[in-house]
């Protein structure tokens, strides 16, 4: 392998979040980013070396997304609106970036509507950023 060969991790904390309709700023973490596919196991009569896993049904944990709490309102009416009864679904992206700001990956996450809302905690005694993390149930994710 040649030195300039080298293939680099790429770093997380360079990514964007783009909802649909939505502009919300930065957000400063991003979790469940998760596909998984449970299995049921099954035994062959007279085969007793192995027992086969076969596929189910597959999974798509809910997004958690997590920014500094600012003047922009968008996740905090877009919940109040589930909250009363109208569900807008909105489709969106999570892009991650190299060191140079460029496009490395992209997963795409379809028919978003948020679940849960939770607001900053108040603590008199440290200069935290107040955060707010918006929690969002999807129909799945998917490259590209």
């Amino acid at each position: 392998m040649v030195a300039g060969d080298r293939k680099d991790p790429y770093k997380s904390f360079r990514f964007l979040v783009e909802i649909t309709g939505l502009v919300v700023g930065g957000f400063s973490e991003v979790s469940g980013l998760e596909v998984e596919t449970e299995t049921e196991e099954y035994r062959e009569g007279g085969v007793n070396d192995c027992v086969h896993k076969l596929p189910k049904v597959t999974r798509h944990p809910n997004l958690l997304l997590k920014r500094g709490l600012t003047d922009s309102d968008a996740l905090w009416k877009w919940y109040r609106q589930v909250v009363g009864g109208r569900v807008s679904r909105k489709s969106g992206c999570l892009i991650l970036l190299d060191d140079t700001g460029g496009e490395k990956w992209r997963w795409t996450f379809k028919d978003a509507y948020p679940v849960k809302w939770s607001g900053p905690e108040f603590k008199g005694d440290t200069g935290t950023v107040a955060v707010e993390v918006l929690e969002l149930a999807h129909m799945g994710i998917g490259k590209g």
